[in-house]
């Protein structure tokens, strides 16, 4: 079994293992990353060895730990990703270079069609009808999109979005609220098979599908990192929050996983604190006073135009996973604007959590 695992920020973990009566046999594990002393490599190989099969990574990042010889150095390698490599093997995970990913990029649409549009896509993925999907959004109108499991009383004050004319949907995945305005923002999302993120944690998924942007962001000057849970974050602030949705295919598919981002690149945080009711308790979790604080958009960080650094984060992508131009087929368009009308825009499903 043959398993890989790119440690965010760091290198590239791959491990070649076997099972035999239920434990790990003829582990090697091998990469691009830098490790000292050269025995180190038979120390990280021989704790594996011997392993029971279903030890989580956690278990087998201890294990590792416990057997490095004393002033081990590691460079873009840790025990957790060494762990993480094993549990993909084990699961059969598949790599983003085992698909051919499928660029969208269309013209403007609204609030609810674009919730509408990511269910339906993810949904063709789980069950193997479309290949994995890169789609990049653009906003007819502007809107707070609270998540599936937020109150809509406790997140958006009504007047304040009446009185801007913004539209309040919501999505099918977890998460907090985000403020968006079409010239402003940046959303993308990722309609994956389950078996690229089989053998991560739910955390680890988030960190391992947002590297591809964190290099984008790198190449335009921008020292990004992912932050638990959801957010990607740099030394001025927050750029950009994620959120994701599991979906099962009802007849057997491989399943798939929805990962979307919106990125701020300009924001009016006079109007977002008046549609937007941000707590306290949040403030105090991010670690600032005032909520104009918490986003550093990416005008300001990169002083490129807003479609030059989409351009770029595509032209990212394509050049390490490869990506041919694609589009919404006219029975998923027509499921989409369904969806859209009798679900996302609504007042059952918007106040479902009141």
């Amino acid at each position: 079994m043959h398993g890989e695992y790119k440690v965010p920020g760091g290198k590239l973990v791959v491990v070649d293992v076997d099972v035999e009566d239920g434990v790990l046999r003829h582990v090697r594990v091998a990469g691009d990353f830098f490790l000292e002393p050269d025995e180190a490599l038979d120390a990280v190989n021989g704790a594996l060895e011997g392993a029971p099969a279903d030890t989580d990574a956690a278990g087998l990042a201890a294990r590792v730990d416990a057997a490095l010889p004393e002033g081990t150095v590691m460079y873009g390698l840790t025990s957790e990703g060494i762990g993480i490599a094993v549990r993909r093997a084990l699961a059969h995970a598949t790599d983003w270079t085992d698909y051919d990913w499928q660029l969208i990029h269309d013209g403007p649409q609204s609030p609810a069609l674009h919730m509408a549009l990511d269910e339906v896509l993810t949904a063709e993925v789980a069950a193997g009808h479309r290949p994995p999907t890169l789609r990049v959004w653009e906003w007819g109108a502007p809107a707070v999109i609270i998540g599936s499991f937020q109150s809509l009383r406790n997140e958006v004050d009504a007047e304040g979005a009446a009185r801007h004319g913004v539209r309040v949907v919501r999505r099918i995945s977890g998460g907090g609220a985000m403020f968006v305005e079409p010239g402003n923002t940046i959303t993308y999302s990722l309609s994956v098979p389950q078996a690229l993120v089989q053998g991560l944690s739910f955390q680890d998924s988030y960190a391992y599908l947002d590297d591809w942007v964190l290099g984008a962001l790198g190449g335009m000057g921008i020292r990004a990192w992912y932050q638990p849970l959801n957010d990607i974050a740099t030394d001025q602030g927050k750029i950009a929050g994620a959120a994701q949705k599991r979906l099962v295919a009802p007849h057997g598919g491989p399943g798939a996983v929805l990962h979307h981002v919106t990125m701020s690149y300009d924001i009016d945080a006079g109007k977002m604190v008046q549609v937007l009711r941000i707590g306290r308790e949040k403030l105090s979790d991010k670690g600032t006073r005032s909520a104009k604080k918490r986003v550093d958009p990416l005008r300001r960080q990169t002083g490129l135009p807003r479609e030059a650094v989409i351009e770029r984060m595509i032209d990212s992508f394509r050049t390490r996973y490869g990506l041919t131009e694609g589009k919404v087929t006219d029975e998923e368009l027509a499921r989409a604007e369904e969806l859209a009308r009798t679900k996302f825009s609504s007042p059952k499903w918007t106040a479902r959590v009141p």
